[in-house]
């Protein structure tokens, strides 16, 4: 038998690995994080966790126009003020496109390493757009 690979709708983007559809969100993201995120603004959120995945603070910095991913000091030092063993990432691109830039994924990389030393994981790093949101962890990009 031969098979047949669906024909997709014209102009249609394959979603990337690690893409979450906004109907199968966990909780987490859907509860907590998507209502945080305004529509036309990018924005980032730094949550911190304890052992048991309590959530012990939110911070969030509205993000510029230069199309950078950064964490400012300030949020970092209120974020570990909180001494979370885990960190959670997660902005919004109101571009409506939910693929990590090359700074999403560099920012991603030197948070990773500077949360290491201090003993504290970098859970994941999620971007999110109206149609659902892309997870770092998912994608093995962690």
């Amino acid at each position: 038998m031969t098979r047949y690979d669906p024909i997709e709708t014209p102009g249609a983007t394959p979603a990337p690995p690690g893409f979450v559809p906004r109907g199968d969100e966990e909780e987490l993201a859907r509860l907590l994080l998507r209502p945080l995120f305004p529509t036309e603004d990018e924005m980032l959120l730094v949550a911190g966790f304890d052992t048991f995945d309590r959530l012990l603070c939110i911070e969030h910095a509205e993000g510029d126009r230069s199309g950078r991913c950064v964490v400012p000091p300030h949020i970092w030092r209120a974020a570990l003020g909180a001494r979370p063993a885990q960190i959670l990432l997660a902005h919004n691109h109101p571009s409506e496109i939910a693929r990590p830039s090359d700074a999403d994924i560099a920012t991603t990389r030197e948070c990773a390493r500077f949360l290491s030393p201090l003993g504290i994981a970098l859970s994941d790093h999620m971007i999110f757009t109206m149609e659902g949101h892309f997870s770092f962890w998912r994608a093995g990009l962690l």
